[in-house]
């Protein structure tokens, strides 16, 4: 599936407005990006397997490791537009994924387990 940066842009927009209200809280200081795929150096940040496809990234510092941490500039998810459109076949199919991979980079902001997310109807 292949769609116009513009329409992807709104298909984040959307899967955003429709996260739960637990999720969407967190996002305080966190801007989402969108990119078409991770530069190198995104790549040598991350321990991926060969067959995983990074989808999303989140850089910053996560809540659980901050200390005095105020006056900063906001951390940062970056989506990855063409291995999320590769990944799916439908635009309903592309909007779960990305709301998936938003709330997976969110977990790493804040700290939240895999039962935190299975929880929250995110597993």
């Amino acid at each position: 599936m292949r769609l116009t940066r513009r329409a992807f842009r709104r298909l984040v927009q959307q899967a955003i407005a429709e996260l739960h209200p637990e999720v969407l809280q967190v996002l305080d200081n966190v801007a989402i990006v969108v990119e078409d795929t991770p530069t190198p150096e995104q790549l040598g940040r991350v321990d991926l397997d060969e067959q995983v496809t990074l989808l999303g990234l989140y850089e910053g510092i996560p809540l659980t490791e901050r200390a005095g941490y105020n006056m900063v500039l906001p951390d940062k998810i970056t989506l990855f537009r063409r291995p999320l459109e590769a990944a799916t076949s439908s635009s309903g199919e592309l909007k779960e994924e990305i709301k998936t991979t938003i709330v997976h980079e969110i977990a790493h902001h804040v700290g939240w387990s895999d039962a935190d997310l299975e929880q929250l109807g995110y597993a």
